[in-house]
């Protein structure tokens, strides 16, 4: 199962789920947005729009999700917002190199097949200067945890990943610094990650 399709099921007892649970780690995380001027700020993997209401209203958004029963969910969560709406994929965004000031990736990078090719994207898409703020699942660097990474071929077809390591996913992607690095949830697997693109980068993956 593709977890287009998976996605699909899972959309309508997303809320019920994480709604609750990861809603103090978002408001934290989405806090670091500017609180005055106008910036150009991609949510990618928007899911149902559990974001949304953390969002300062002043900011021009862009909500991109692979699923579109995910995206139907959302936009009844966007009232008040400059909101435009994309289906796509975060391993591939179709935006042009520098087209945004911030990049929210909450609960994605452990989602897709290929994180590193998630973030090299984002960096991509963002103006040097810019700022990715994530908040997601990581294992640390020389953590075993034999359980995780053993039942990630399961889900990570499913629904997730359990076995990202954020050191080297960052490794992989130059012109990137760690402003903050912070636990969140499930003592410190959860993680509230802020990062800084270079004005140098002009990478690309």
């Amino acid at each position: 199962m593709s977890l287009k399709t998976s996605y699909r099921f899972i959309a309508p007892i997303y809320d019920v789920v994480l709604d609750r649970v990861t809603r103090s780690a978002r408001q934290h995380s989405l806090a670091r947005l500017p609180q005055q001027g106008a910036a150009r700020v991609l949510l990618s993997g928007a899911g149902t729009g559990l974001d949304f209401p953390f969002l300062p209203p002043h900011h021009e958004y862009t909500a991109l999700d692979l699923t579109g029963a995910m995206l139907a969910r959302a936009k009844k969560k966007a009232t008040g917002l400059s909101m435009q709406w994309v289906r796509g994929d975060s391993m591939a965004l179709p935006f042009a190199s520098g087209s945004f000031d911030y990049a929210v990736l909450h609960l994605i990078m452990a989602v897709v097949s290929r994180p590193q090719y998630c973030l090299a994207e984002t960096a991509r898409v963002l103006r040097p200067g810019g700022h990715i703020l994530l908040f997601d699942k990581f294992l640390r660097r020389g953590n075993r945890a034999w359980v995780r990474r053993g039942l990630t071929p399961l889900t990570g077809q499913l629904a997730t990943r359990l076995d990202v390591v954020f050191e080297e996913m960052l490794e992989a992607v130059p012109g990137l610094r760690v402003l903050s690095n912070e636990p969140a949830l499930a003592n410190g697997w959860f993680r509230l990650i802020e990062i800084h693109k270079d004005t140098s980068n002009n990478s690309s993956f």
